[in-house]
């Protein structure tokens, strides 16, 4: 007699005959599980629902799908180059390396200075802020509100591209050429 592992409590009989090995059902100490009672109109009910929906979807027509959108443009297909890259010679190369080198620091003590002139233009406005509420509490407050004329803030500044000079800009007119696909 031994634990069968299924559940706690219940035993196997397990019998030894030369070496083989031979196991009784275990005893089940409860009742069977009862079926659920089905109620037939229900479950006819359930099969003409999903009758119903299979035959809306298929009455549905299938979607065109434009057969552009299948076919890869030749010119994304070919991969070879139209010029060969000129061979640099190891000065060059190396030239180039040290002015990449020089370039990456000069942003990057460029991007130090911005962050240090902002937390020092932090810090200096806290420290204002502090002597203020010092001086005087409603004063404090009032700069403590934001200002209603700096909210609509528009800037006209360089762009990074120069104007193209005699560019005759589109007044909003365009000529649409979407396919319109039909069956």
């Amino acid at each position: 007699l031994f634990w069968c592992g299924l559940r706690p409590r219940v035993y196997c009989f397990c019998l030894y005959f030369y070496h083989t090995f031979t196991v009784s059902s275990c005893y089940l100490r409860a009742e069977p599980k009862k079926k659920k009672k089905v109620d037939p109109r229900r479950e006819q009910m359930m099969r003409e629902r999903l009758r119903k929906k299979l035959k809306k979807l298929e009455k549905v027509p299938p979607e065109l799908i434009p057969i552009e959108d299948f076919i890869t443009p030749i010119k994304c297909l070919d991969e070879t180059r139209k010029r060969a890259a000129p061979d640099l010679s190891f000065e060059e190369s190396e030239s180039r390396a040290l002015l990449l080198k020089d370039w990456s620091r000069y942003k990057q003590q460029q991007h130090k200075a911005e962050v240090e002139a902002i937390e020092l233009a932090l810090e200096a406005q806290r420290e204002a802020l502090e002597e203020l509420k010092l001086e005087s509490e409603e004063l404090y407050q009032s700069a403590l509100k934001p200002d209603p004329h700096l909210f609509p803030f528009t800037r006209e500044g360089p762009s990074y591209t120069p104007p193209i000079p005699n560019y005759d800009a589109p007044d909003g007119k365009y000529n649409d050429i979407t396919k319109v696909y039909t069956q």
